[in-house]
C-alpha cells in the first residue's frame, strides 16, 4: 500500500482521455490533484485518501449488485465521509461517478462511465 506520508515517493500524475488523479508526497496542503480533461482540484492528504477509498468501496458494491439486479436495471450508491461525497450512477458495469467536496473549498466533479473504469485502475495503481 502506498504510504502517503513517505517524503521519497515520487510525484505521480496519472492521466487518460476525460480523467487524471495525481499525488505530491512533497506538498505542503494540497498533496492530492483530480480532474478530467476540462477541470481539477487539487485535494488534501485526507480529501485525498476518502476519494480514493471511497470510490474503490463504490466499485466493489456496484460489481456485488449485478447479481441482485435485473438486465437493464440502473442503480445508484452514494458514500460519503466528514470531507467528501461520492456517488455511482448507472448499470452495474458501466456508471459515471460523482463527487461533492463538502468542506472548505466546496467543489464538484463529475467522470462519464467511459473514463471511470480508467480512473479506477489508476487509483488502484496509487495504493
Amino acid at each position: 500500500m502506498l504510504n502517503f506520508t513517505d517524503q521519497n515517493l515520487p510525484k505521480q500524475l496519472l492521466s487518460g482521455e476525460g480523467w487524471r488523479i495525481g499525488f505530491r508526497s512533497d506538498a505542503d496542503i494540497y498533496k492530492g490533484l483530480v480532474g478530467t480533461d476540462s477541470w481539477a482540484i487539487e485535494l488534501t492528504e485526507r480529501e485525498f485518501k476518502d476519494f480514493c477509498k471511497l470510490t474503490t468501496q463504490l466499485v466493489e458494491t456496484m460489481q456485488i449488485m449485478a447479481s441482485e439486479l435485473s438486465d437493464g436495471e440502473k442503480i445508484c450508491c452514494t458514500l460519503e465521509t466528514e470531507d467528501i461525497c461520492l456517488e455511482v450512477n448507472g448499470y452495474p458495469h458501466v456508471f459515471n461517478l460523482h463527487f461533492q467536496l463538502l468542506t472548505g473549498r466546496r467543489s464538484e466533479g463529475l467522470w462519464d462511465e467511459n473514463a471511470v473504469p480508467f480512473l479506477v485502475e489508476a487509483i488502484a495503481s496509487l495504493v
